[in-house]
């Protein structure tokens, strides 16, 4: 590398200075000269075996790269180990004591030299150590838990000369050091002469500790300590079972915090292409930060035998992925790994740990499922950049996050037209701005039909691709045995993919009155998305449309003990209170489901149950509401229906539900034939010859229930 050749990447910086040789000089220069040459030889055996690379040294100090933090600090623990050793039977003035700092960070390669604020900090990090101490950064704190051999106390704040940035600082406690302030706590008491023979044979029981400590390697990666009674926990939860948690971003620009959820995502993804495995969906995990202490309880909320944790840290066109694998339930560490790579080979490092953690749990993978794991959706880094940013904005889940998402995805589209992902999370985005109140269907369900079509051209192999066909081909174009074929194939290609599960469930099978395939499904989408609020729900849901009341009640005020504002929850569990009997708690549910949100379908709710009451000129106001509501923004047609038809109108209740099938509203249509709210209307010529349309007689399995 010339003068004028410059390298900008991540590293591990390492920073080292030898306590007190400064006024060891001023006393006797021979001596201090002697020492220093010692403590050099000494650490430069030390740093090759961890892949150190000795930048330069100034004075007494040394600057050294490393591969990774977990690497920099195994380096710096043997460093201490050595020294300690050596100085345990030397005279004071022959000590060798050395404060270690540790950062992770940006740094740039110029002329044989090495700069940056990773340089600077881990600077000003070294002279907060100890003597015979290390100090660690918190980036460096984040990838080296639960993987060292020694734990990790968290320092009093303090400001770092120069440094603008805030920073939370860790200092390593070395396991001699734990033994050595126990033995002192027992020992602060007064002591006698008749105490003094003890405190020898203490003293010398701490040597002989201290040497086995020295002699004893441990393993590098010590597991966390071994959870007693979780055989009773890890009982119905499957061996091959695996919930990847939210990864840590360790990137100093925050704008990147989208890409740590991209990696993670992406793995999960491609994990959960392989059926052997049991992968929970992301909308459960985002609940838990990485690296949680009460994994137990994690793996019992979530149904998860393994996790993984991680951290990604991105500079420029450099990324850094750590990872590890743990048995939940044991705190065993199964595999750890850290990964650093150009950012045009993310796709095969997330391939790469996916096929690994499959590996690691035995599970057993097919030839497609090989290629599905290794596939590359596309070669150009900008697409994939701002695809996870539309990721990022589309698992929000609001109208306006939906519109940012859309934005987004047809930026990635721009950058590469070819990119098949992309065009399904567009479908995607644009199927859901009808249910969040975003846009209505005539405007945003043929931008969906078009994206998916495109989409499945690029590649028919997306699970996610044929489950939005499926949705799209029940719910707006009513064609049920189409939409079954496309759920199917979807979850052939993904039998891990909850949402799948979920809208095949609520779907096709639920109208064509299939209910105990319905609640299988809907079993299942829990299964894989535990704590998703909308599955939970909607498995109540179809308890009500089986008229299975009491059982869709128990479930709905599960949902809503886990989410009490939940607003879905409220007016599910109204319907199902209503159709049980129980109008006034009923009109209580409504009531608090319009109070949390203001959507214009729990209005409607609402008013048809006013005008059942009697409450006729509640409901009148509540009509007058959603009429007028209705010049400004998207209100189904199928809720001012029910609202009639609980007022006793029914041409009026026929004329609203004729104008949902028109405008395509199938959130609500599409369930005609199984939506007890409608029994006043069954037997009606204009009510079945709209059923029929909608679900053919003939395609109609209802059960008895």
């Amino acid at each position: 590398m010339t003068d004028a050749t410059e390298q900008r990447k991540l590293a591990a910086i390492m920073f080292t200075d030898m306590v007190g040789y400064s006024a060891l000089s001023q006393r006797d220069d021979k001596l201090a000269l002697e020492l220093l040459e010692e403590h050099r030889e000494l650490l430069r055996e030390i740093f090759s075996p961890f892949n150190g690379n000795e930048i330069k040294t100034i004075g007494d100090a040394f600057l050294v790269e490393f591969r990774s933090a977990l690497e920099a600090a195994q380096c710096a623990i043997e460093i201490q180990r050595t020294l300690a050793k050596r100085n345990a039977d030397i005279v004071p003035d022959r000590r060798i004591d050395v404060r270690i700092g540790i950062h992770i960070g940006d740094v740039v390669h110029r002329g044989g030299d090495m700069y940056g604020d990773g340089v600077n900090v881990a600077s000003r990090i070294e002279a907060l150590a100890k003597a015979g101490g290390i100090c660690v950064s918190m980036d460096v704190e984040r990838q080296i838990r639960n993987l060292l051999e020694a734990r990790l106390e968290k320092l009093a704040p303090t400001e770092l000369k120069n440094i603008s940035v805030p920073m939370d600082l860790f200092r390593i406690v070395l396991p001699w050091e734990q033994r050595t302030a126990s033995l002192a706590r027992s020992e602060s008491k007064p002591t006698s002469r008749k105490l003094v023979p003890t405190a020898i044979a203490l003293g010398l029981l701490l040597v002989i500790g201290i040497g086995w400590w020295w002699t004893a390697r441990k393993p590098l990666s010590a597991p966390r300590q071994p959870v007693s009674g979780t055989r009773d926990q890890s009982a119905n939860i499957p061996e091959k079972s695996i919930a990847v948690l939210p990864f840590d971003s360790l990137s100093e620009d925050k704008n990147n915090a989208f890409f740590a959820e991209g990696v993670q995502d992406e793995i999960l993804t491609r994990l959960a292409k392989v059926a052997d495995l049991k992968v929970i969906a992301r909308t459960s995990t985002q609940k838990f930060k990485s690296a949680p202490e009460n994994l137990p309880d994690i793996a019992k909320q979530l149904g998860a035998m393994n996790i993984l944790e991680g951290s990604v840290q991105k500079v420029n066109d450099q990324v850094r992925v750590n990872v590890q694998l743990i048995n939940a339930l044991t705190n065993a560490h199964l595999w750890a790994e850290i990964y650093d790579r150009k950012l045009t080979d993310i796709f095969a490092t997330e391939s790469d740990i996916a096929k690994t953690i499959a590996e690691t749990l035995q599970a057993k993978l097919t030839g497609s499922e090989k290629t599905a794991i290794a596939k590359k959706p596309t070669a150009n880094t900008e697409a994939y950049e701002l695809y996870l940013k539309g990721r990022f904005f589309w698992n929000k889940r609001t109208g306006a996050d939906l519109r940012k998402a859309i934005d987004y995805f047809n930026q990635a589209i721009a950058k590469d037209p070819n990119y098949a992902l992309a065009y399904s999370g567009l479908a995607d985005s644009y199927l859901l701005l009808p249910a969040y109140g975003a846009g209505a269907p005539k405007d945003s369900i043929p931008q969906a039909k078009a994206a998916v079509k495109k989409a499945l051209e690029l590649d028919d192999t997306l699970a996610e691709a044929h489950a939005s066909s499926g949705r799209i081909l029940s719910g707006f174009d009513f064609d049920s045995q189409q939409a079954i074929s496309e759920f199917e194939r979807a979850l052939q290609l993904n039998p891990n993919y909850a949402t799948a599960h979920h809208w095949f469930g609520s779907g096709p099978v639920l109208a064509l009155g299939r209910f105990d395939q319905s609640i299988v499904e809907a079993k299942r989408s829990i299964e894989l998305d535990p704590l998703s609020m909308i599955n939970n729900a909607d498995f109540g849901n179809d308890y009500y449309y089986a008229r299975r009341y009491d059982e869709a009640i128990a479930q709905l005020r599960k949902t809503i003990e886990i989410e009490p504002r939940f607003y879905l929850a409220h007016y599910y569990l109204a319907q199902a209170l209503q159709l049980k009997g129980q109008l006034p708690e009923a009109i209580a549910e409504y009531r608090k489901a319009t109070e949390l949100d203001d959507d214009p379908f729990a209005l409607a709710l609402l008013g048809q149950a006013y005008a059942r009451s009697g409450q006729t000129d509640d409901a009148k106001k509540i009509l007058a509401r959603l009429n007028e509501e209705a010049k400004s923004r998207y209100v189904a047609a199928y809720g001012i229906g029910v609202v009639f038809l609980g007022m006793g109108d029914k041409n009026r209740a026929m004329d609203e539900l004729e104008r949902a099938y028109r405008e395509n509203d199938g959130n609500d249509i599409y369930n005609i034939r199984v939506d007890p709210l409608l029994d006043d209307l069954r037997g009606n010529p204009r009510f079945e010859a709209l059923a029929e349309k909608i679900i053919p007689a003939a395609q109609f399995r209802a059960t008895s229930k």
